[in-house]
């Protein structure tokens, strides 16, 4: 099995030292995991600041596989938060430094970080979500360098009514434009933490991706603690199963491993 998003203290989120997370991840007999820290240049929510020590990153990365090599192996990541006005800054980082796998993520939309619930204020909640999705697809036409695009429809953790569901009208454009480009998804099992009952995203999202041709598609429980390591990996195994994916992909050195689904 393998966990391709996990946070440690390089996360300004995250209070949990990478070697306890890397421990967890032996505990739960996981073959890779990544750890795939919080960049987020300009998050709108000025008590926390979501950027990582790049040079200590790296290093603390390549002490875990030596100390670890023989039982787990670990890969280093990055998560970032996009936003339309922010991309050239990705793009000058990426030109700087190299990840084996980077993350496609909106946490905030409309200048407003969704987690303080300010993007739904004085707006009916299909209006939210058609700002979120749209932004997003904004961003991903505008910036390529990704791997995959995480929890895509995070918006609905935070504000959900029965009735008003996605916009796979754009959902349908953003994968015309990743699937292309050998981009792809994940699936983010951290919805059962926040009591959503579900993976993210929802199935209806993940069935589309497969109808229209994507392939590359991983797996991560978005753990901030040792105990959420793998958490339901198992489930969204059999789910991809059940849709007809053949394959769970990793990454290292941005290229994409396929490990077929028995």
């Amino acid at each position: 099995m393998y966990d391709f998003h996990m946070h440690s203290t390089f996360s300004a989120d995250c209070e949990v030292p990478m070697e306890e997370m890397v421990q967890a991840g032996i505990k739960q007999q996981l073959k890779k995991i990544c750890f795939t820290e919080h960049i987020d240049y300009e998050y709108p929510d000025p008590s926390i600041t979501f950027d990582v020590d790049l040079d200590q990153y790296e290093n603390e990365i390549k002490k875990m596989n030596e100390r670890f090599g023989s039982q787990i192996q670990v890969l280093r990541g990055i998560e970032l938060g996009v936003q339309p006005h922010i991309l050239e800054q990705y793009r000058q980082l990426l030109r700087e430094r190299s990840f084996d796998f980077i993350i496609c993520s909106m946490h905030s939309t409309d200048g407003k970080d969704l987690h303080s619930g300010k993007l739904f204020e004085g707006l009916k909640l299909d209006e939210a979500y058609e700002k979120y999705y749209g932004e997003l697809y904004d961003c991903v036409k505008n910036f390529e360098g990704f791997n995959i695009l995480g929890h895509l429809d995070l918006v609905t953790r935070y504000k959900y009514e029965e009735g008003v569901y996605h916009f796979l009208d754009i959902i349908e454009e953003i994968f015309k434009t990743i699937i292309p480009r050998g981009q792809g998804i994940e699936i983010n099992t951290s919805g059962y933490k926040y009591n959503m009952g579900r993976l993210l995203p929802s199935k209806d999202i993940l069935q589309l991706y497969y109808d229209m041709g994507g392939e590359i598609i991983t797996i991560g429980s978005d753990a901030h603690k040792p105990e959420r390591i793998g958490d339901r990996i198992d489930e969204a195994t059999e789910l991809l199963k059940d849709i007809g994916f053949k394959y769970i992909s990793t990454f290292e050195k941005g290229t994409p491993d396929f490990h077929k689904i028995v």
